[in-house]
């Protein structure tokens, strides 16, 4: 096979309003590859597929274990931030500092919280052992636990692994094209397809029409993180835009679901049912406050992980998007990025690395070797990682994007506003209309993935 040499870094240059154009050479080169899902599958150790009930289990009792410490030391020790306990110079700082105390809770407990979520997520895969039947069981619970539609979601989950970054098969973060919108169409005389020359004028239409504003990027953030998962079950926010409207994971309908999945959306929204009985319970007996603070703050927290993993995962500049005529399962698998999140350089990095990493069983940071196989247990898939690294290295191809941290978010929120309509791989391009990379085929005969997803 032909060596290809793929830069997948994330490039954070910024447009020079003052320069007019940039010289396609600038622009860093994507070579799309041509590997086979056999070349993905056979670099990782044949154990790496091996799952195990008992050992799976042990993980979900890591995460209540984790939940119950932090809620017990909550419950014991912030009440005792009082005038009898603890010196402060004014009384009204007593009552902020107990709030204060609530509010780290919820951020400690919403990183377990992500972990059980994600044990669900491998409910939904099978990746956490080898009877469907108890996946099927554990996940549903767990995911109902934190309100997930577990069967709904594990349904349309399926069909955006088996379509990953494809252009209208993916089913989130489908990047919005310049018709979509109602961008001036591509003219010639001032820009080009990839992206790499942009007249000064054009940046400025397209700056201005984008709201390409800073603060604009953080209150898109903000809402995404707080509202956008939700947002997404109930009305398919950032899904494709070809659904029809009021397109959902709660009614057994066309497109998302088939005639029989009926039951299995049934089941599910019986979960939610549940759940929500039980929050109204809780505030009847416990009150208001402390149910908002004890649960639904963290709630709030595991969405928010939630948003800010995927949406790293699968949005960045350098991250190619396919049309079907040159989509295959492996572009798609090899079209995200692992992340370390929270991590950094430096010794705090690394401690605030690990432990988001260990809670929340490393999905950021091994997110490829899921793509590549999903039955994989997280357990197995670090190295699965190393594995998989190592074969890609081979064919100069590297899926390591930056830290996931919030001010990532905010660079690529920037960077990512649009793609074109036409071309058959496509990148993001900024406010400025420029992409931080050409897509290149190496060979010739592009064919499209044969898997039929009907």
């Amino acid at each position: 096979m032909e060596s290809t040499l793929i830069s997948r870094k994330p490039d954070s240059r910024k447009p020079d309003a003052r320069v007019p154009s940039t010289d396609e050479e600038q622009v860093p080169k994507f070579y799309v590859p041509n590997l086979t899902v056999k070349d993905l599958l056979s670099a990782i150790p044949q154990h790496c597929f091996e799952r195990s009930f008992f050992r799976s289990s042990l993980y979900v009792l890591f995460d209540f274990a984790c939940l119950g410490v932090l809620l017990w030391t909550a419950l014991t020790y912030i009440p005792k931030i009082n005038p009898q306990n603890v010196a402060l110079p004014h009384p009204a700082l007593y009552k902020v500092a107990r709030g204060a105390a609530w509010l780290l809770y919820t951020f400690c407990a919403g990183l377990p919280g992500m972990g059980l979520w994600i044990i669900g997520h491998e409910c939904g895969h099978h990746a956490f052992s080898t009877s469907k039947t108890a996946d099927n069981v554990v996940g549903w619970l767990v995911h109902s636990f934190l309100g997930v539609p577990f069967f709904s979601w594990k349904i349309s989950h399926a069909k955006h692994h088996a379509q990953t970054s494809h252009l209208t098969g993916d089913q989130v973060f489908i990047p919005r094209t310049r018709s979509e919108l109602g961008l001036p169409p591509l003219d010639p005389q001032k820009e080009n397809l990839e992206g790499s020359k942009v007249s000064v004028d054009l940046q400025e239409l397209l700056s201005e029409a984008l709201e390409d504003a800073p603060i604009v990027s953080v209150f898109w953030l903000i809402a995404i993180f707080l509202v956008g998962w939700p947002l997404y079950l109930i009305n398919n926010a950032a899904g494709q835009l070809s659904y029809p409207r009021f397109t959902n994971h709660f009614t057994p309908k066309k497109p998302l679901f088939s005639p029989n999945h009926r039951n299995q959306i049934l089941i599910s929204d019986i979960g939610i049912f549940i759940w929500a009985a039980s929050i109204l319970y809780s505030m009847k007996v416990y009150g208001f406050i402390n149910v908002f603070r004890i649960y639904f703050l963290p709630y709030l927290w595991v969405n928010h992980w939630l948003v800010l993993i995927t949406f790293l995962q699968h949005t960045d500049p350098a991250l190619p998007h396919y049309q079907a005529s040159a989509f295959t399962f492996p572009r798609g698998a090899l079209s995200t990025f692992d992340r370390e999140l929270m991590g950094g350089p430096g010794i705090i990095g690394s401690i605030t690395g690990w432990i988001c990493a260990t809670t929340t069983h490393g999905i950021c940071e091994t997110h490829v070797a899921h793509h590549i196989c999903s039955k994989i247990p997280h357990y197995h898939a670090w190295e699965a990682r190393r594995a998989i690294n190592k074969r890609l290295a081979q064919e100069g191809i590297y899926v390591q994007g930056n830290p996931a941290t919030w001010s990532e978010a905010f660079r690529v929120i920037r960077e990512c506003k649009f793609v074109e309509d036409e071309g058959e791989v496509r990148f993001y391009k900024n406010a400025q209309g420029k992409a931080a990379r050409v897509p290149v085929f190496v060979s010739e005969g592009v064919s499209d993935s044969g898997i039929d997803l009907q």
